[in-house]
């Protein structure tokens, strides 16, 4: 039922319809603030973390439903006087707010919860954005197919002009879709995951993110070095962190011809055991070793096998235990030579 369109809303409807709008918006803010502290408080005494996703998703939008319950208010308020045209202009406007604002929260829902399962499954504090964004995305995209088919729009037509020109839009950007699908192919593999160290054409990083063109990989010097995803999908490189991020290390030396070798290998053994004791990152399940493997020109060498918990981790345990048998040799007697040559020159006759 309409009213007499003609007729001008009185300044008590004028002021009617602007107090429901603007106290809708006061109220929402007040609102929002009571929800955030009441949420968080719940969400403290819970171990689900699905309260504190629902509680960061709602936060924003609280305001947002608020003032259109307001605009919601004032089109009650200025009925008598839309026309029906101004009428339905006015519903759409807030079914389209409305829908939008679900859309949001839910996309915002489902983003986290793609992050909480890729901090749970990988273990690490940085996960990968490819799947965030293809969540967003799919979730907008439904969203946008709902609001269309609410106003009215039929999406069928729709559906099949996107069909055909989606297969124009693959060919023009095979590029980036090659780069996606070969980020998602990486992802599920689990071949390459976030936080993952790893070494691609002699350099090595910890992979910081996967998004939907690239590969990020943090260096040791803290420099970053970007890998298209087609690029790492077809190469190849060494994971340091699958099967487990645990990795043997070896020190090699050598000692003169004259050395006791029982002696030389109990006493590189017990340096192991002393610098990997006191490692912050040490593996106490494993027992440092020793492995005699040629008669070199000058020394018998060997290698001193140790173990440590991360890549990164071998550094510093390798310039302990140099350090550590540099001394320990010298106290006990035993030699580490130079590398030398001996010339036997035939003796003249006369």
């Amino acid at each position: 039922m309409y009213g007499d369109p003609t007729m001008e809303p009185t300044l008590l409807e004028w002021v009617s319809a602007l107090g429901a709008i603007v106290g809708s918006l006061l109220l929402g803010f007040v609102f929002a603030k009571l929800l955030e502290r009441r949420l968080h408080r719940a969400a403290a005494l819970t171990a689900v973390q699905a309260d504190d996703l629902l509680a960061a998703a709602l936060r924003p939008l609280l305001v947002w439903w608020f003032g259109t319950a307001g605009l919601f208010a004032a089109k009650l308020i200025l009925a008598e006087h839309l026309t029906p045209r101004w009428d339905a202009l006015a519903s759409r406007v807030l079914l389209t707010l409305l829908i939008g604002s679900i859309t949001v929260a839910i996309a915002q829902m489902a983003a986290d919860t793609v992050r909480l399962v890729a901090l749970r499954s990988q273990g690490v504090r940085s996960s990968s954005s490819l799947f965030i964004t293809l969540t967003r995305i799919t979730i907008y995209l439904l969203g946008a197919l709902v609001l269309l088919q609410s106003l009215g729009v039929r999406i069928t037509p729709l559906l099949g002009a996107l069909g055909v020109g989606g297969i124009a839009v693959a060919l023009a950007l095979q590029p980036t879709l090659s780069n996606v699908f070969s980020g998602i192919q990486l992802l599920a593999s689990g071949t390459v995951r976030p936080g993952d160290f790893v070494e691609l054409d002699g350099r090595q990083g910890v992979v910081t993110d996967v998004n939907w063109r690239y590969t990020t990989i943090r260096g040791l010097p803290n420099n970053l070095t970007i890998v298209p995803n087609s690029r790492l999908s077809d190469a190849i490189f060494t994971n340091y962190s699958l099967p487990s991020p645990e990795m043997s290390i070896t020190v090699p030396c050598g000692v003169a011809y004259g050395s006791d070798l029982a002696h030389v290998e109990r006493v590189a053994v017990e340096v192991a055991r002393e610098a990997m004791a006191e490692h912050p990152a040490r593996t106490p399940a494993f027992d440092p070793f020793v492995r005699f493997r040629a008669f070199a020109d000058s020394a018998i060498e060997f290698d001193t096998i140790l173990r440590v918990t991360e890549f990164a981790d071998q550094y510093v345990l390798r310039h302990d235990f140099i350090k550590r048998l540099h001394a320990r040799f010298a106290a006990e007697g035993i030699r580490i030579p130079f590398p030398q040559r001996v010339v036997h020159l035939p003796e003249r006759s006369g």
